[in-house]
């Protein structure tokens, strides 16, 4: 399947999905949406199923790849902006992946949450990385817990994306990202 097809259907399922949920969606519509023959998303994918779960993993793989783009050996702190930035800049470009990962994340049992507790896995260790960074320096409180802290920043991420796409459309990126670094600052002592 060529790159254009399945961005074409990553495109075509979070703009549906933005107003109508996964589990409302049709092949035929996802296919009309896409521009694309019914048949080429059975002959790739299989089923909705297997295209919800080819584009779930397609959507964390690229903002895996832009988490990791910013990763530098600047400050930790300045490094964890960097990604909540580019965090947000994947959310903006894609509002509804944000709502399709906080409702499948925390459905019991997620039709998808076999495959989205291992892609969340994949965001969190790069989240760890620079948390383990600034435990290294001494520079997070006692007590804290690296992999709870990396998951609660990764929902942080989402969660204030999706308010910001949802309830605040008006605020600069700029100002979403100054508002999750306070809550950051907090934790990573200088």
């Amino acid at each position: 399947m060529s790159g254009g097809t399945k961005q074409k259907l990553f495109e075509a399922t979070l703009r549906l999905s933005k107003s109508r949920g996964l589990v409302g969606l049709t092949v035929d519509d996802i296919a009309a949406e896409a521009g694309v023959a019914k048949g080429t998303v059975y002959y790739n994918f299989g089923s909705k199923d297997g295209l919800v779960d080819g584009l779930l993993r397609y959507g964390v793989d690229t903002l895996a790849l832009r988490l990791r783009s910013a990763v530098s050996d600047a400050d930790p702190l300045e490094v964890i902006e960097a990604q909540i930035d580019v965090t947000l800049e994947f959310i903006a470009q894609y509002p509804g992946f944000s709502q399709i990962l906080v409702s499948e994340l925390w459905r019991t049992p997620g039709q998808w949450h076999g495959t989205l507790s291992l892609l969340r896995e994949e965001i969190i260790s790069i989240v760890k990385g620079q948390l383990s960074r600034l435990e290294e320096a001494g520079r997070l409180p006692d007590g804290v817990q690296i992999p709870t802290a990396a998951a609660g920043l990764f929902g942080t991420m989402l969660v204030v994306a999706l308010d910001w796409q949802v309830f605040g459309p008006e605020r600069t990126r700029a100002e979403v990202r100054e508002a999750v670094m306070v809550l950051i600052r907090g934790l990573g002592r200088r």
